[in-house]
This record gives structure tokens, sequence and C-alpha cells, in this order.
């Protein structure tokens, strides 16, 4: 990545998570600056995925986790039906409306996570093939767990952006430092 996560910035263990998966969704957040809905719609790529489809995504996956967390259900069911829907841009959404939820979605996280009695307090993972049967894991594995997800999905992001027109996150960094995103720019 190309961010710096200040030592200072972190405090104590739940800031320093916090503070690295805050450092994975700045580079997807990145990805789109100064864009188009259209070229954050698109797909430059070989790839099914676009940078507007990769925030819906993150945005998603990060609400069901601290929902499930929680012992509420996630915000948006997705199944075998509508899982693709979780990708792309549907029904007159935006890449500005996917941003401004993420972003509420962020905070939602943060305050579970810094209000959690522990990080060692435990929930059961999803009943799903690709899980183990009856598998509890902590919130710390939650944390762990998210900015796996979300830098996963910045590398994606990374190539699809430069893909589209040829700047890479190093570019992005010093746009955004230097406030030129643009009138285009979502969020």
């Amino acid at each position: 990545m190309v961010t710096h996560v200040r030592a200072e910035a972190l405090g104590d263990e739940r800031g320093a998570l916090l503070s690295f998966l805050a450092e994975q969704r700045g580079g997807i957040r990145r990805a789109v600056l100064g864009l188009t809905e259209e070229q954050a719609a698109s797909r430059p790529s070989a790839s099914e995925l676009s940078l507007a489809g990769l925030v819906k995504h993150v945005a998603e996956v990060e609400q069901s986790w601290v929902a499930r967390a929680k012992g509420e259900p996630p915000a948006v069911k997705r199944d075998e039906s509508n899982w693709p829907e979780c990708f792309r841009l549907v029904g007159g959404e935006t890449l500005a409306q996917q941003l401004a939820y993420w972003e509420r979605v962020a905070a939602e996280t943060e305050a579970f996570v810094r209000q959690a009695p522990s990080l060692d307090d435990t929930f059961a993972l999803p009943d799903e093939p690709w899980f183990p049967p009856d598998e509890r894991v902590s919130l710390r594995w939650l944390c762990l767990h998210l900015i796996r997800e979300t830098a996963r999905h910045a590398g994606h992001a990374d190539i699809i952006r430069e893909s589209l027109d040829g700047r890479t996150a190093f570019e992005l960094v010093a746009l955004e430092q230097a406030g030129q995103a643009g009138p285009e720019q979502a969020g």
C-alpha cells in the first residue's frame, strides 16, 4: 500500500486494527477520485469487476459482518439469486450514494469495535459450506477479516483504475493530497 499508518494514530490494539482498515478503505476510495459515474461503472479489464461495484460490495460485506457480530440481520440479504448485484450498481444507484453508505457503515464499524467490552468476544460464523460448522470467531478476527477483505479489493481497484486511465495508486494519493479530485468526484 502506498500510504502509511502513523504509529501515534494507532493508540491501542483497537485503534491499530481500525487504522489499518481505514487505510485499506482509503485505497478503494482513492481509486474512484475524479471519475464519472460511467467510468466508475465500466469494466476495463478481463474481470467483471467495476470500481463502483467494488465500493458497493465492500460496504455491504462490512455491514453484514458487523451486523452478524451484533446478532442482527444484514441490511441487504444476499443469496445465489441476487449475489451478482452486490458487484454492480442497479436500480438508479450511484457511486456517490454507495460512498456515502460506506461512510456510514465505516462509522458504525468503528463505534461497534470501540464500544465492545472485549475483542475476545465471539459470535458464530455463517452457516455456509466454506466455514467450519458451529465455529465462533472473535471481534479481533472480525477486524482482521475486514482488513483482509478490503485489502484484497483495494488491489483489484488499483488494477481497474490503472486499466481505465493509467493512474497508479501513488498518483491517486498525490491527487487526493493536492485536493484535485475534480468536480466529477463522488462522495
